[in-house]
């Protein structure tokens, strides 16, 4: 049998062994934008995995929005359960598919860091604020190279940043591990979306068309089985990952119904509404009041602009944690009274 002077060459080893050809191969990363001592341990994605998992950005997930504003049921998913979702779906396929499910899981686990409060609601109304616009996949890149670890980011491989930085729709990435996680991404906010609607009492399962049901399959599992079975069968030892044309077609047709039924509703539109002045004020007031930011933050001004800095801490924010801030800053107080009888 073989020795290894470490696991991480064993794992190496195994990668050879086993990943397809197409697999992006821990040994022949890239690398950091900061050269590192390698770990004895782990692979250069592994510790970046790691990394993101113990990030803040990541910890905050828990209480940012994914549809429903501030759900009060403890079933609604968050932005973190979408993303341990996305990362489940995503390494599935790999796993299938012969790919590296570590870089996979290091691309998912830090997809939407960078995601605001209130959703894809707050992130359509910082783009409207910011004069450099608000694009959440950019900011997640930024809060790994830039915002966390007090200014200094995680300094992760250029494949898990180029798979965060790529990881929307209409994006591609230079491997197919962050394809998966491209893919992975739409199957999972259709699915869950669609779930908690009906947890709602939005829709009924019925309401969507039968065509769609057809095809994708009646209950969550189904659907997730569907998408991910028509995306091994579509790509296995081949150099690309993709759904079937009709996965693929049934797929955009659901998304088009949750944007006609869910996404942008009378009610979804009130609600966004109300983020909307909230955001607003909170980025009006920081621009006029720079300096009250947190030092962290008045720290990146000789690099970055002031709005681009806002940007950065208004994004940042957890739903409760953005209304908290709002509270603070315009709510009026009540009075303390002195006891005139003493």
């Amino acid at each position: 049998m073989k020795k290894f002077g470490s696991i991480r060459e064993k794992t190496y080893a195994i990668e050879e062994s086993f990943l397809s050809p197409y697999a992006a191969k821990s040994q022949k990363t890239r690398g950091r934008s900061r050269e590192e001592e390698p770990c004895s341990m782990r692979t250069e994605y592994q510790r970046d995995r790691d990394r993101i998992i113990y990030s803040k950005a990541f910890i905050r997930l828990k209480n940012k929005t994914q549809v429903f504003f501030s759900p009060e049921g403890d079933h609604y998913i968050t932005r973190l359960t979408h993303t341990l979702d996305v990362s489940q779906i995503a390494r599935s396929l790999a796993r299938a598919l012969s790919l590296n499910e570590d870089l996979t899981e290091a691309i998912a686990l830090g997809h939407d860091l960078g995601h605001t409060p209130f959703g894809h609601s707050g992130e359509r109304i910082l783009n409207r604020l910011s004069p450099q616009g608000f694009r959440h996949n950019e900011q997640s890149v930024r809060v790994v190279d830039v915002l966390e670890k007090d200014g200094k980011g995680l300094n992760l491989t250029y494949e898990v940043r180029d798979g965060i930085l790529n990881h929307k729709q209409q994006l591609t990435p230079s491997t197919l591990e962050g394809k998966c996680v491209n893919i992975a991404d739409r199957i999972a906010y259709i699915n869950h979306d669609l779930n908690d609607a009906v947890r709602a009492g939005i829709l009924k399962l019925d309401d969507v068309p039968a065509e769609i049901r057809r095809v994708l399959g009646n209950t969550s599992r189904e659907r997730i089985n569907t998408a991910v079975s028509s995306a091994y069968k579509n790509s296995v030892d081949k150099p690309f990952v993709e759904l079937g044309s009709e996965v693929a077609q049934a797929s955009d047709e659901l998304r088009k119904f949750m944007f006609e039924r869910v996404y942008f509703t009378e009610f979804a539109r009130g609600e966004e509404e109300k983020a909307e002045r909230m955001i607003t004020a909170l980025y009006d007031y920081f621009i006029r009041h720079f300096e009250q930011l947190p030092p962290t933050y008045v720290g990146l001004n000789d690099d970055y602009s002031k709005e681009q800095i806002v940007c950065d801490y208004i994004s940042s924010m957890t739903d409760r944690y953005a209304v908290y801030v709002f509270n603070k800053i315009f709510v009026p107080r009540g009075w303390t009274f002195i006891d005139e009888l003493n």
